[in-house]
């Protein structure tokens, strides 16, 4: 009986082959999903270091959150204004005033304070005004309260509860899978804490800005967790009737799209490097744009890293948890090592062979001959010693001799 086997053909790809090669080609072979533990471990470390940041270091928060009293002067910016105008304020007699000063477009400086009492605004207003070259009038005032930061944060945790809601519902409508949203919501959390950890640690300045950049990585993060589901749901359709198990083709999907999902990071990430750097250059870190461009930045890196290592992992674990599914990876383990152990059975059996001799000897020293019955034979007369036993010649015929 003729049996034909399928052979698959495996592309051994050099060692010493280059990242860059292999990103061209999309030739990959990481283990996402049977090494999840390393990156859950791996997150899990973070997310504590980010938590304690946020017990013990607090956040840095702009006026706009804490309020405070604003000040803009007219004046000619050089190099050393930032300098000088800090150095004023801080001569003003004024204590703990914890100042921050910003240029303006080239013809103006920005000088934030605490919140100033009356007697208070009118020292600094002259000490900037004195810096400045003109009238203390000119030199303009503004007071923030803090009631305007606090209803900028309540609506932005209200926008990121509604948003999670709506993706949770619509891609659970879309792959029909809870399991799918959930872990996305994950992946999403995870990108949030991670971005708003950054700024905790290192201590930069939540602005508006901050918040707005945060909201925005959402997006992009899931773009990037649906195309990898996406794959997954395609490589899994009728799981129930492949050769190989769902952790199996998750792990496939994931390095298939390994390739892209590295491309569209580094597309989008250049030109939010390109605004951070015009932030904290060309505007000495001041303003909206490195506050908007950090935030980018962190979320972009965060949310790449989560889509494959965070959300698919985490989904496929909690299929493999579904009976059927469980039953159909027993099935797929037991077959191969089946087959496995059939095939060293097969290797360490020897096979049966028949002698054969290139030419029959007609007679020797001793009288002995192989007949052709004999060498038909000679498999079923091996003796013990697996030697085969020659016949005798009959007495009639030695007598003729």
């Amino acid at each position: 009986m003729l049996t034909e086997e399928k052979e698959e053909v495996v592309t051994k790809v050099p060692e010493n082959e280059s990242f860059v090669k292999r990103l061209y080609r999309s030739d990959f072979n990481i283990n996402f999903v049977g090494k999840r533990k390393i990156w859950f471990a791996f997150s899990a470390v973070l997310i504590l270091i980010c938590f304690a940041s946020f017990l013990f270091r607090g956040f840095n928060w702009g006026i706009e959150f804490k309020g405070g009293s604003v000040f803009q002067a007219p004046t000619t910016v050089t190099n050393q204004t930032v300098g000088d105008f800090s150095n004023a304020v801080a001569n003003s007699g004024v204590s703990e005033l914890g100042s921050q000063v910003s240029t303006l477009s080239g013809n103006g400086v920005r000088v934030q304070t605490r919140s100033l009492s009356t007697e208070e605004v009118v020292q600094v207003r002259e000490a900037i005004a004195n810096q400045a070259g003109c009238e203390a009038d000119d030199v303009a005032y503004t007071l923030i309260g803090p009631s305007w930061g606090q209803q900028i944060t309540n609506q932005a945790l209200g926008a990121l509860g509604v948003f999670i809601v709506l993706v949770f519902g619509l891609i659970w409508i879309y792959f029909r899978d809870w399991r799918t949203s959930l872990g996305a919501i994950v992946s999403l959390i995870h990108d949030v804490i991670l971005t708003m950890g950054v700024f905790s640690l290192f201590g930069f300045t939540i602005t508006p800005s901050t918040l707005i950049g945060v909201l925005t990585i959402l997006g992009y993060s899931l773009y990037d967790t649906v195309i990898v589901y996406d794959k997954v749901a395609e490589n899994t359709k009728g799981i129930l009737k492949q050769d190989r198990t769902y952790s199996e083709q998750t792990n496939l999907a994931v390095n298939q799209v390994l390739t892209r999902s590295i491309n569209t990071t580094i597309i989008v990430v250049l030109p939010v490097v390109a605004l951070l750097i015009a932030g904290l250059v060309v505007l000495n870190g001041e303003g909206p744009l490195a506050d908007l461009g950090l935030s980018l930045f962190v979320g972009l890196v965060a949310g790449a890293y989560s889509s494959l290592f965070i959300a698919a992992p985490i989904t496929c674990m909690l299929r493999e948890r579904d009976p059927e599914i469980a039953k159909h990876t027993k099935k797929v383990l037991r077959d191969r090592e089946a087959a496995s152990n059939k095939a060293a059975r097969n290797e360490e059996k020897p096979d049966k062979k028949q002698v054969k001799f290139s030419e029959p000897a007609a007679s020797g020293p001793a009288g002995y001959a192989l007949s052709e019955d004999t060498l038909e034979n000679v498999e079923r007369s091996e003796g013990a010693s697996g030697r085969p036993q020659p016949a005798r010649r009959p007495r009639s015929e030695r007598k003729k001799h």
